[in-house]
């Protein structure tokens, strides 16, 4: 383990940061504030550069967040920064004081306190390839938008609800853009019940829609409408004007992100001029069973040092599988790991359903697996601890995922699985 004899604790804020250094014997070096701008952060590090005697291999920085300005600049220099949980931190806090009062200059000290009695809780933390980061925000870009999408969806889906709703029949609102065609066409029952074949047959046909036919649309919209008080429909319909064009916006940048996602892994997984692929690790993960790009992708942006280091107690940690021990006296608690990743663990969740659904292996675990009596997120948690098991085999062995060596799984009847978002708790 690397030595240090000078400790650094910074209190990241938005506008201040406050720094205090102490040597081995804890005594105070330097205390004080320093602005967010690029020019007081490089003051920063050159002001700890100089107390080390320019020696970087002295210093050991402690802060709370993994990534930002603060830490980049300090990493850039040569320094080494180490992140710790603020939970984590609170608890050393109790080391200095016991009546709970928060101060940032106390935080500093006791940041610095800890890297230096306790570096074993904290993790240290590492420049990002590059295009690991882009693929981070991308994937954080995508969940946000996807969100918003849903969001505005909801608010169109309550105010079809109020006069309209027979045209929820036609399919999603969420994502069927021939359905917000039609809306902008007509979005009153009558104006919708006189649309002739011919028109309901060119919105079909522009948006390459075969499930449905024009009769069928027709006979939908001329069903007897909900009787409403005076002024409901015509409030209806200027809300869903509003929201139609943020819909579709949202809607489009989501499926313009899924696709530099997916451009980016294919830059990740393709061969260089030698033949070797830049993160053999993106390739590896694709090959298994249910894990699709942006499972990948979130699995790459929240977890690459885990994967990295092939660590799978920390993946299992950081993707809320590992369940939580209480034990005292002869009473022991088994209970779910609500701290976690969230991202993560909706990632792994969502790609242990998709293996039960789709790969007959994992599906005849999972029958077992409620066969036993697990309720199904449970089960879905069980797969994913045994998924990262072979994950984290497959990355050592360097080889893709072959469903040829796995052993067979008594036979089962196979439940019906809920959606693979479902049952997170």
């Amino acid at each position: 383990m690397r030595v240090f004899d000078l400790f650094v604790g910074i209190d990241w804020g938005s506008e201040l940061h406050q720094v205090c250094v102490l040597d081995g014997e804890r005594k105070k070096l330097f205390e004080g504030s320093i602005a967010h701008t690029g020019e007081a952060l490089v003051g920063l590090s050159e002001k700890l550069l100089a107390l080390a005697g320019g020696d970087a291999q002295r210093l050991a920085v402690a802060i709370e967040t993994p990534r930002g300005p603060v830490v980049e600049t300090l990493l850039e220099k040569g320094l080494a920064v180490f992140a710790i949980n603020p939970k984590q931190l609170d608890r050393f806090r109790d080391r200095h004081t016991v009546a709970g009062a928060k101060d940032d200059r106390r935080d500093a000290l006791v940041l610095a306190d800890s890297v230096r009695t306790d570096r074993d809780a904290f993790r240290q933390v590492h420049l990002g390839d590059p295009k690991l980061v882009e693929l981070r925000e991308l994937s954080r870009l995508q969940d946000e938008l996807k969100a918003e999408r849903n969001a505005l969806g909801n608010r169109l889906r309550e105010q079809l609800q109020r006069y309209f709703p027979q045209i929820l029949q036609l399919g999603s609102v969420y994502d069927d853009a021939w359905i917000w065609a039609l809306l902008e066409r007509a979005s009153a029952p009558k104006e919708a019940a006189r649309l002739s074949l011919a028109k309901l047959g060119s919105i079909l046909k522009q948006h390459h829609i075969r499930r449905i036919t024009s009769e069928e649309i027709r006979a939908i919209l001329q069903s007897e409408p909900l009787h409403v008080a005076p002024g409901v429909e015509v409030a209806s319909r200027r809300s869903i004007a509003s929201l139609l064009p943020r819909l579709r916006l949202a809607h489009e940048q989501k499926l313009d992100v899924e696709r530099e996602i997916g451009h980016l892994l294919e830059q990740l997984s393709a061969p260089d001029a030698e033949g070797k692929v830049e993160h053999r690790d993106a390739s590896l993960l694709q090959s298994l069973p249910g894990l699709g790009k942006l499972t990948c992708a979130t699995m790459l942006a929240e977890a690459g040092e885990a994967l990295t280091r092939r660590d799978y107690t920390t993946l299992r940690g950081l993707s809320g599988v590992a369940p939580v021990t209480r034990r005292s006296g002869k009473q022991l608690l088994v209970s779910m790991r609500y701290s976690c990743s969230k991202r993560l663990r909706t990632a792994v969740h969502h790609w242990a359903a998709q293996a039960a659904n789709w790969d007959p292996y994992w599906r005849a675990r999972y029958a077992a697996l409620r066969a036993k009596g697990h309720q199904h997120a449970r089960a879905v948690r069980s797969l994913a601890d045994r998924l990262l098991a072979v994950l984290v085999a497959v990355l050592k062995s360097g080889l893709p995922y072959d469903p040829t060596r796995k052993a067979a799984v008594p036979t089962a009847v196979s439940p019906q699985l809920p959606s693979a978002t479902e049952g997170l708790a």
